[in-house]
């Protein structure tokens, strides 16, 4: 992860800025003796005088280390340099005042007379200080950000002017730094604003991309949970995963309204007559004899479903209402919020769905955020970056030039032969050093291919082919293009002039062009492939997976039902969303044999008891403890464990397993879901999950503890590959049986030649 980024990269570094932002809980505020170090803190010189503000009741403090961006130090290098932080300003919030607390240590070696540090804005200077600090020690610049400034993506610039003389300073000289400690924050003032009651901006007030905060969202438990209930609200919360991608969402249940939060949004499913608090809320429509009326107070057909927005009594809480006067009806209320074609539709604060046409399922291997499914493609058919637009061209400027970064994710099930080959179209311009300019291609830091810059005058739409290695391709991968360009003038240190580099200019095209030997080949049970949704995204839209809870699930296997739901949706790009819910008495024959099984549930309620019949599946002997000297086994044993086996039903399907042996080790397995630092661990076929902490941080090291096993009783290969294919690979992947098998042909040939030498002798002696 870059410190620095170039502007042109801006919007991804916005993305990546908050992929980690609202994960940690919110810091408490900050004291004013907290920002002073023994010298006092230094107040930024502004060009706007503070203004009187009226009062602002809530605090909320970003802190920079929450950014991998930053992580834990943003050093400062060279005469001229600058650090990038983006930040958004989130919809509900009416935001007060903003300031920035930085702590900042620079070199000893700094010529305090013409060294400074400038906070930027969105490019508007805002505050700057001198670096004199004695001795190195920390310093503290508390600056006052005008809230015109403020967007909804936002930047926080940090430039360092740095010498190091009264006279010249070489850029070059590690001498010049200054650093900005990760304790520096963003300290905001707020109000919140009013919640608005209209389906035009869902998912807000639900969700909302740009909170700093974490998204809580509250399910009312009906008096009995259906199926219909489960399947709506496991749809609901995978379009809420895709709605959040990066970002954190905190689930839980409540069995009252008056039991949630002012920070939390509550969403109900059901009919009125399973849903009696729906009675303790100011609705537009009215409710008689558990039937919902329309506006001209007719009772509204079983088969519409209703959506409606409105909030509890005090105003506080966004509450997101999916119902109807029957099941049809429910369902397909829920089933528009996962649509986001159809649910862009809906405005106002009430929605009735008359009618809503099932919409097409996508192939299997048609994965949006990876690479196309046809073997020969352009790079304007990646639609992999962030913002999920295609590829256009892209031009870099200046020696210090970042990366052009492309994302090359393969399909999950694909497995690359050797051949494959990258045709890379790229431009630069005149004015290079063409004994140290160069472009530089690497395939996840590994560097496959490169050419000089050598023409004085630049080229354009030049080639350059580079073979992409087959071990390298992965589900996670990326492709970088460095330019090394450098001016052909060196440093003048008798003038002090440092070259001109902004006219050094290098481009990739966009007909960049891709040919790709690959193969449908993978190997199941393997949870290292969940952590791209394999195999249960395939296809996207979900409807090749169902979720089986025990007939009477707790609120443990709902929200762990939810959390991997969730994880799905994240995981899974589609335009709907037709993950199927069962409880084992309504699990059709038809779905256990054809689709992916999702088991959820502690061994003494587990919804698929059949598969603890199959060897190596037995949950007690998984949670046991031995050795060479003795055997135990610890029935109350708080671990969680996730195992995927093959079917016993279909081998070309898998059984996962979401279980522990108490609801403590259940919520283990909720907790690895749902945090991505742990869940992109998963690996094999089975993981234990302990922890001694009861709500362990998400980027504590020692919150958890992972113990990886591979003791599947049966693995299989899937694959759609030709003969000769597959013999290469059983002979790559067991090649130490070669050699055997040479000896052992040897032998038999050599016995074949004694035995027909032997009948030649007896022939010639008759």
């Amino acid at each position: 992860m870059k410190h620095l980024f170039n502007l042109k990269t801006l919007n991804k570094a916005f993305l990546i800025s908050f992929c980690l932002l609202s994960s940690l809980p919110t810091p408490q505020p900050v004291s004013a003796n907290q920002l002073k170090n023994s010298e006092g803190t230094l107040l930024a010189r502004t060009s706007r005088k503070a203004k009187s503000q009226p009062k602002y009741d809530e605090k909320y403090i970003l802190e920079f280390n929450r950014s991998p961006i930053v992580g834990n130090r943003m050093r400062l290098r060279g005469v001229y340099s600058e650090g990038r932080l983006g930040f958004t300003r989130p919809r509900g919030w009416d935001v007060g005042t903003v300031k920035a607390a930085i702590r900042f240590q620079h070199s000893p070696a700094l010529y305090a007379n013409r060294s400074n540090l400038t906070v930027l804005v969105n490019d508007t200077a805002v505050g700057s200080i001198p670096l004199n600090r004695k001795e190195s020690k920390p310093g503290n610049v508390l600056v006052n950000i005008p809230t015109n400034l403020l967007q909804e993506y936002n930047e926080l610039k940090i430039v360092a002017q740095q010498n190091n003389s009264s006279g010249c300073s070489d850029p070059s000289d590690p001498t010049l730094w200054t650093e900005i400690l990760p304790d520096s924050k963003l300290i905001f003032n707020y109000n919140r604003k009013e919640i608005p009651l209209n389906f035009s901006n869902y998912p807000y007030p639900f969700f909302d991309n740009l909170n700093l905060e974490t998204n809580n969202i509250v399910y009312l438990e009906p008096k009995s949970t259906s199926e219909s209930w489960l399947e709506g609200a496991a749809r609901l919360q995978a379009s809420l995963g895709r709605q959040a991608e990066f970002r954190p969402i905190e689930t839980s249940l409540i069995s009252d309204v008056s039991d949630v939060s002012a920070n939390e949004r509550l969403v109900i499913i059901g009919t009125p007559s399973e849903l009696p608090g729906l009675a303790d809320l100011k609705l537009p429509r009215k409710i008689a004899g558990s039937k919902i009326l329309d506006a001209n107070n007719n009772v509204i057909p079983e088969d519409t479903g209703v959506l409606i927005l409105t909030t509890t009594k005090k105003g506080k809480v966004p509450v997101l209402i999916a119902t109807g006067n029957g099941p049809v009806g429910v369902e397909k209320a829920a089933r528009l919020l996962a649509q986001p074609s159809s649910q862009r539709m809906g405005t106002g604060q009430v929605v009735l769905v008359n009618k809503l046409e099932e919409t097409v399922t996508p192939g299997k291997r048609e994965w949006p955020r990876y690479l196309p499914e046809s073997s020969s493609f352009e790079l304007s058919e990646i639609k992999t970056q962030v913002n999920g637009d295609a590829f256009r061209d892209v031009t870099v400027r200046g020696s210090a030039a970042p990366a052009i970064e492309i994302d090359f994710r393969a399909l999950p099930d694909d497995r690359f032969v050797r051949g494959s080959s990258m045709n890379l179209v790229y431009s630069y311009g005149p004015q290079m050093n063409p004994r140290t300019s160069a472009v530089e291609v690497l395939l996840d830091g590994v560097f496959i291919g490169g050419a000089r810059l050598d023409s004085d005058e630049g080229e354009m739409r030049k080639n350059l082919k580079v073979d992409l290695p087959a071990k390298l391709v992965k589900p996670d991968s990326k492709l970088q293009v460095f330019f090394r360009m450098n001016p052909k003038e060196p440093f003048d240190k008798v003038n002090c002039i440092s070259p001109p580099d902004q006219q050094l200019t290098g481009t990739v095209h966009s007909d960049t062009s891709f040919d790709l030997k690959r193969e449908n080949s993978v190997q199941l049970p393997n949870l290292k492939l969940m952590q791209y949704g394999f195999p249960f995204a395939a296809p996207q839209d979900l409807s090749e997976t169902a979720i089986v809870l025990p007939q009477q699930p707790s609120s443990t296997d709902v929200l762990t039902m939810l959390a991997f739901s969730e994880r799905l949706g994240r995981l899974s790009r589609a335009d709907a969303i037709k993950l199927e819910v069962y409880t084992p008495n309504n699990l059709p024959s038809e779905v256990r044999k054809n689709e992916h099984l999702v088991g959820i549930g502690t061994r003494d309620n587990f919804p698929l008891p059949d598969v603890f019949k199959a060897p190596g599946f037995n949950l007690a002997r998984s949670f046991g403890r031995g050795s060479a000297q003795a055997s135990v086994t610890v029935p109350q044993d708080q671990q969680g464990m996730i195992k995927q086996i093959l079917s016993p039903w279909n081998g070309d399907r898998v059984v996962l397993a979401l279980t522990a042996q108490t609801d403590t080790g259940l919520e283990r397995v909720q907790q690895v879901l749902g945090k991505d630092p742990w869940f992109f661990q998963l690996k094999k076929d089975t993981v234990l999950i302990s922890s001694d902490k009861k709500n362990p941080a998400a980027y504590d090291p020692d919150a958890y503890e992972l113990a990886f096993f591979d003791n599947a009783p049966e693995t299989r290969r899937i694959e759609d590959t030709n003969l000769l294919s597959k013999m290469t690979r059983m002979l790559q992947e067991n090649w130490l049986l070669v050699p055997v098998g040479v000896v052992g042909l040897s032998l038999i040939l050599y016995g074949i030649v004694q035995l027909y030498l032997k009948r030649i002798s007896t022939s010639k002696n008759r």
